[in-house]
């Protein structure tokens, strides 16, 4: 009896290593990465392919305090964005390929108008409406932890 019990303590030690484990990958997976803007911190979604730029936060209903989508494109361009399908009023920080904000815009729910960034950009970051204005977070400054 006392063997099958240590059985099933290993077994439930494996599990739970098993769920810490499987948990990190699916944080891991779903690409989220801190940055952080002067003394603000975000954990944000990486959408660093085509498809998961394409799709965005399309359909999402609401976001973390400090979350956000950050999207990585392979070189720096005139990338612009539009709200198809994408409920959430949104703010958009627009950030040069040295990690400076180069401009950011506000962006309304459900609309097709686009918003292109004032310079080459080869990040965008996007916000609850009003994330960066609450945070005093303007164009010129440094955004640290981006991903190379």
């Amino acid at each position: 009896m006392r063997y099958s019990a240590s059985i099933d303590t290993s077994r439930l030690g494996a599990l739970a290593l098993t769920v810490v484990l499987s948990s990190a990958c699916a944080a891991e997976s779903a690409g989220q990465q801190a940055i952080h803007i002067g003394p603000h911190a975000f954990l944000v979604e990486v959408a660093a392919t085509p498809q998961q730029r394409e799709r965005g936060l399309m359909g999402r209903t609401r976001l973390p305090e400090n979350g956000g989508m950050l999207f990585v494109f392979d070189d720096a361009g005139r990338h612009c964005f539009w709200m198809r399908n994408t409920p959430l009023p949104l703010s958009i920080a627009f950030i040069d390929d040295a990690g400076r904000i180069a401009n950011i815009a506000d962006m309304q729910p459900h609309t097709d108008t686009l918003h292109c960034p004032a310079t080459a950009i080869r990040y965008a970051l996007e916000v609850s409406q009003g994330g960066f204005a609450q945070r005093r977070i303007v164009a010129g400054v440094q955004v640290d932890g981006l991903p190379q």
